[in-house]
């Protein structure tokens, strides 16, 4: 790989080992993937951040990173947390489990890090801008950057992203370059989308049938961030997808950025392929124990809609609504979370109920309206889960 004199400074150790070792390591991960060179990122995002996912093997090695004095050089923010982290007495987090991942986070704050745990940073004061070359490490955030905002990044792992964040460069290859951006297959849509999870029930669809890849989608009239939100986290959940365009919608598109002449294939969703879908997403359940929206964190769009659908209404069981610190500010402010509490529904922000150690809470049964979390509680978390429109769970666990 070629390096700048800088980039070769970081290598010999010239700003201190820890810089070294990032650098090590970026420059293996772009000498494996055949990058010619490192390019600057303006921004991160840094997985690895829930101790129910990293363990002490984790909190030992950032721990050990930060008392070397390990400092980011670009704004990095966290992926979330296990918990929230304030009140999380108050939903059942063992002491023990907030004391380790309390640790976790001072870790990434002696860092420089941001410590505002969100896997929708650009939600949260972090947006980067078209073509702006990034390095974000969640997978549906990173679809969303990719995709709706059209930045460059790839899928990073979590100690390539902190080294991204420490050095402020990622090797030069896969999305960052503009010839593997071109579309692969086209999706041709004849059902109309009215909900989030319905756009989640299209990433199913085409997540299981490619896996990974990038789409380009015909047929999809109208799509807001919400929307378009849903459909990256699906697609990066059920296949492997970090990137994908929707005709006149998203920018590469909408700028004829890609070629979609010369696709050849082409898959056809529609409204039998959401149904089935739906069906394979979902458990037969009557009860569960709770309602998980905001996987990817809920927007204060989302926030509101929920707000309006209980109003005069009490659930039966409770509602934890994911976000980050930033719209659930804004919620407080606005009065929608004090409205929210009287239906039974509450604010929880830095955590989601993927990383959230349900489990140990002895939460078994969710409904959600995410084809995220409708492929993770089962898999990951071996919850069972009852997939819908909000709408129709509302109505369901609602009097």
């Amino acid at each position: 790989m070629y390096l700048t004199k800088e980039e070769e400074r970081m290598l010999e150790g010239e700003y201190g080992n820890v810089v070294a070792r990032c650098m090590k390591l970026l420059v293996k991960l772009g000498e494996k993937f055949g990058a010619e060179r490192m390019v600057e990122v303006r921004s991160v995002q840094i997985a690895g951040v829930s101790y129910k996912n990293i363990g002490d093997p984790g909190l030992e090695f950032l721990e050990g990173f930060a008392n070397e004095g390990a400092k980011v050089k670009v704004t990095s923010f966290m992926n979330p947390a296990g918990m929230p982290m304030e009140g999380w007495e108050e939903i059942g987090i063992p002491s023990d489990f907030a004391e380790k991942q309390k640790r976790v986070i001072e870790a990434f704050r002696k860092m420089g890090v941001i410590v505002a745990s969100t896997c929708t940073p650009y939600l949260a004061g972090m947006l980067p801008r078209f073509r702006e070359h990034i390095a974000w490490s969640e997978s549906s955030a990173v679809a969303f950057s990719n995709s709706v905002v059209g930045a460059r990044t790839n899928r990073e792992g979590g100690p390539s992203a902190l080294a991204a964040a420490i050095t402020g460069r990622t090797p030069y290859y896969g999305f960052h370059l503009d010839e593997n951006r071109n579309p692969n297959f086209v999706v041709r849509v004849d059902a109309e989308l009215k909900s989030i999870s319905d756009y989640g029930a299209l990433g199913c669809v085409v997540g299981k049938a490619k896996g990974k890849g990038v789409p380009y989608f015909t047929g999809i009239k109208h799509a807001g961030i919400d929307e378009l939100k849903s459909l990256g986290a699906s697609l990066a959940a059920y296949g492997a997808v970090a990137l994908f365009h929707v005709e006149g919608i998203t920018p590469e598109a909408r700028k004829g950025c890609v070629d979609v002449e010369n696709v050849e294939e082409t898959i056809d969703v529609g409204e039998k392929e959401l149904k089935e879908a739906y069906e394979a997403m979902s458990s037969e359940l009557e009860d569960v124990e709770l309602i998980a929206v905001g996987c990817p964190h809920a927007s204060i769009n989302e926030i509101r809609e929920i707000c309006e659908l209980l109003k005069g209404k009490k659930l039966k069981v409770p509602m934890w609504i994911f976000t980050s610190q930033a719209v659930k500010s804004i919620a407080k402010r606005a009065g929608i979370s004090e409205e929210l509490e009287k239906a039974g529904a509450k604010l929880i922000e830095d955590t989601c109920p993927v990383v959230a150690p349900l489990d140990v809470l002895g939460i078994k049964k969710v409904a959600v309206n995410s084809g995220k979390a409708a492929f993770y509680l089962p898999n990951t978390n071996k919850q069972m889960v009852l997939f819908d429109d909000i709408s129709r769970i509302i109505d369901k666990f609602a009097e």
